[in-house]
């Protein structure tokens, strides 16, 4: 396949997907696209009984090596108007999965091992990547790669990096159960704002390493009703999470439920509180990382192969070796000018871009699979 016959196939994927963007667990029409596409292919791919996204297999045998893409959008307001929006590459990171099935299929029949291609529904739930791993999609995989548009700010169009270190992220939901009182009888009650207070002051005296990042604060809370002469019983709150390494969220983690300890004793109320997303950090394999690298440099170039990217935001991609660490695995930053920013309603970036990051993933799969053949 030429390069432009390549780029004129993944222009018009990706015109479709960006025109018809489907939120988390709802990406029914964007599986079905995406199944017929394979099809038309002369491939075989396969959906999931009881959710979206599909996977499909390139090569002989059990697959050892894959590779996972994205395939919802955001909820958020565009123009005055609220609706799904792919403003964080997801659509684009779609397009390079079909680019690499596409340049695979031409070599299916010389490739030494099989190729998995996992395209993963719930991203921007933090859900997807553990309902993949329930379904035993990478149970046979030794290597898996991953890719992520990158903003300017960290990669320069046409730089790329062999490895982003996400942070973790959770967030935690909470209950506080008080008693109602008499705005002039406060003895009597047992206020939720003043133990959301507390609460807060003592998420200030969680101590980390002063060489690692992290942050836990207090992003919501909801209490009190339409009269303000009444002791408020019952509020609700979230707490946002950020750390750059799985240990650092650990050690915040533990720091909360110790004070949620204490400040239910000491005010005698009820805190009950929930998980409601964990994205865990990266943990990036030297070997995938330097394959990567490999395929970057073979592929563009040594002066287009940019450092390893560290960013504060979160992928779930990561559960995958978190759940599996046998698993090794690295998400490729493909420099490609995004701008004003991921997750911005307006985001844009250089589309030509795609087939590039179609190549160099392509050339990161034979690698690999080289490297399992030589091992077994």
């Amino acid at each position: 396949m030429t390069e432009q016959q390549l780029t004129e196939r993944m222009q018009k994927v990706f015109a479709h997907l960006h025109a018809n963007p489907e939120i988390s667990w709802e990406e029914t029409n964007t599986t079905a696209y995406l199944i017929e596409l394979l099809k038309s292919e002369g491939l075989e791919p396969k959906s999931f009984e009881d959710m979206t996204g599909l996977y499909v297999d390139i090569g002989q045998g059990i697959p050892k090596v894959g590779f996972r893409t994205d395939i919802d959008a955001l909820w958020q307001e565009v123009d005055g108007e609220f609706q799904a929006n792919h403003s964080c590459g997801h659509d684009g990171h779609m397009s390079m999965a079909i680019g690499t099935a596409l340049l695979l299929n031409e070599e299916k029949e010389s490739l030494p091992g099989a190729v998995r291609l996992i395209f993963q529904p719930a991203e921007e739930k933090g859900e997807g990547a553990k309902a993949i791993v329930q379904q035993g999609v990478i149970d046979s995989l030794e290597y898996l790669f991953g890719v992520h548009v990158r903003p300017s700010i960290e990669l320069q169009d046409g730089a790329h990096s062999p490895a982003l270190y996400h942070g973790a992220a959770k967030l935690i939901t909470g209950t506080i159960t008080g008693v109602e009182a008499h705005g002039a009888r406060p003895e009597q009650g047992i206020n939720a704002i003043e133990i959301a207070s507390a609460l807060v002051d003592a998420l200030k005296r969680i101590w980390i390493s002063p060489t690692e990042s992290g942050s836990i604060k207090m992003t919501q809370l909801q209490a009190g009703g339409m009269s303000s002469n009444i002791i408020p019983g019952s509020a609700t709150f979230s707490i946002d999470t950020r750390a750059q390494t799985n240990e650092t969220m650990d050690a915040l983690t533990n720091g909360f439920e110790k004070a949620v300890e204490a400040i239910s004793t000491l005010y005698d109320a009820t805190i009950t509180t929930k998980v409601a997303t964990h994205i865990v950090a990266a943990q990036v394999h030297p070997e995938a990382k330097a394959i990567m690298k490999q395929a970057i440099i073979e592929t563009v170039g040594e002066e287009h192969c940019a450092p390893e990217v560290i960013t504060p935001g979160g992928e779930d991609f990561h559960f995958y070796s978190y759940s599996k660490p046998h698993l090794k695995s690295t998400m490729l930053g493909l420099g490609c000018g995004v701008a004003p920013g991921l997750h911005h309603p307006q985001m844009t970036f250089n589309q030509q871009q795609l087939p590039v990051g179609a190549r160099i993933i392509t050339k990161a799969l034979l690698i690999a699979l080289q490297q399992v053949e030589r091992r077994d």
